[in-house]
């Protein structure tokens, strides 16, 4: 979950979060599923 002042600055917070989960996830040997479709991050 994210949020921010502006909408740009919400996006750029959940950017973060994303990658800070997938960091999370490779240190802990968790598999990290690939984005499918349209999204970027599915």
């Amino acid at each position: 979950m994210a949020d921010g002042g502006t909408y740009e600055e919400a996006v750029t917070n959940a950017q973060r979060v994303i990658e800070e989960w997938v960091e999370t996830a490779h240190s802990l040997g968790r598999p990290v599923p690939e984005p499918k479709g349209r999204l970027m991050y599915a």
